[in-house]
């Protein structure tokens, strides 16, 4: 056997740290530091002529000091004559620009696409990308896990005597329906307006939530306006309780602030972002041992499809 090895970048150092310990691997030695004026050198310190090579590193905040850190322990597997390159990003930054939603603006989805092929990626594996289409910018193999893996049980060990799914928004019907139907649940939809970027505006409710325990489920949280809002719709219209299940907690901008109102009874996130700080309302389960199973079958050639569930 050609043997593997796993290397992370600095974004999420205790996820790498997590799916070493699942497949009782260490990670492998790669020096990243900075130079004063920003620019970050890459040195790698074994061996991997021959290797296939996973590298574990979320697009997060500081979004382009990790994509850039991402393409240069590329670029310097690919020159150490690694036999292929398995890019591990549990979070996909600028998945959220998948698309010309007016004149003259980038598809930056599609760009950052093209970067990690032009690195030298072979393959990519993360969770809930913003768009499903985004697997069609990439000309590699991509698996696009669902955060439904780990909310499904979660959601289920609560033991809602009356619940129903919630969508935020109606581009998120299919995420909810996707939920409900494994749950057995049926689900109701909260109808906005979004004025500009990161503000929004709940207009109705499409569904009976009076004296039920509503479940929200998103794929990113970002400054929690849309979910506290949406919580707060829900409510005044008879929702007993409201919980958010969004895999990646961007929580950016008085998202703290907005989640510490407790008009949210919970949120539950995932760890494919580390939280800047905690509150006794966000829960955070781990999909890294979901990750590294991943890693297990693609070295050995084993099918992923059982996953996507």
């Amino acid at each position: 056997m050609r043997g593997y090895k796993i290397f992370s970048g600095t974004a999420n150092i205790e996820f790498a740290k997590q799916i070493s310990k699942y497949l009782s691997l260490p990670l492998s030695d790669a020096g990243i530091k900075r130079f004063s004026d920003g620019e970050i050198s890459v040195q790698i310190d074994e061996s991997v002529r021959g290797k296939d090579v996973f590298i574990i590193q979320s697009t997060c905040v500081p979004t382009n000091d990790n994509l850039m850190e991402l393409l240069i322990l590329t670029d310097a597997l690919r020159r150490s004559s690694a036999n292929s390159i398995t890019a591990i990003i549990p979070y996909f930054g600028y998945a959220r620009q998948d698309r010309k939603a007016n004149p003259r603006v980038p598809i930056t989805a599609k760009l950052v696409a093209n970067l990690m092929e032009a690195a030298g990626i072979d393959r990519v594996a993360t969770i809930d990308l913003h768009a499903g289409q985004i697997q069609g910018f990439f000309d590699i193999p991509v698996d696009n896990l669902y955060g439904s893996i780990v909310f499904n049980d979660y959601i289920r060990s609560k033991h809602f005597e009356s619940a129903v799914v919630g969508s935020p928004d109606i581009g998120g019907i299919a995420r909810a329906r996707s939920v409900a139907k494994n749950l057995g649940l049926d689900i109701v939809i909260v109808d906005k307006r979004r004025e500009r970027a990161n503000e929004s505006e709940v207009m109705n409710i499409i569904g009976d939530v009076k004296d039920k325990n509503v479940v929200l489920v998103d794929d990113i949280i970002d400054t929690a306006g849309t979910i506290v809002k949406a919580a707060q719709a829900l409510k005044n219209k008879g929702a007993k309780s409201v919980m958010a299940c969004c895999t990646h907690a961007v929580l950016s901008g008085r998202a703290y602030e907005n989640i510490a109102q407790g008009i949210l009874d919970e949120l539950v996130v995932t760890d494919t972002i580390p939280l800047r700080q905690t509150l006794p309302n966000i829960k955070v389960l781990s999909v890294a041992p979901i990750f590294a199973e991943v890693i297990r079958r693609v070295y050995h050639n084993e099918s992923v499809n059982s996953l996507f569930v």
